[in-house]
């Protein structure tokens, strides 16, 4: 939609957005055939992974977080505070 509100036509967004997705079964591929040199690391890929995905949550999802002179701060914090949540459960069971 964004691209053919840019004036492309419907067509060519349609096969841009196909392509755009297209990386996702060819890294789905070629991580089945590396499995088993990529399974010790796997567990630190994954948590990188979720990471990643908290800190994008939070920082377009939440928007009061991001306004502001130090948009950063809010983000920082609940990423700090999200840790030592993570850290106690496990130390307290």
């Amino acid at each position: 939609m964004p691209l053919h509100s840019k004036g492309l036509s419907k067509g060519r967004a349609c096969w841009y957005g196909v392509l755009s997705g297209i990386v996702e079964p060819l890294a789905g591929f070629i991580t089945v055939l590396l499995s088993s040199l990529i399974s010790p690391v796997l567990p630190y890929f994954l948590s990188f992974a979720a990471g990643a995905m908290i800190f994008v949550v939070i920082e377009e999802l939440v928007p009061e977080m991001a306004e502001g002179e130090h948009s950063n701060w809010g983000t920082i914090m609940f990423m700090l505070g999200f840790t030592l949540m993570m850290i106690l459960d496990v130390a307290l069971g």
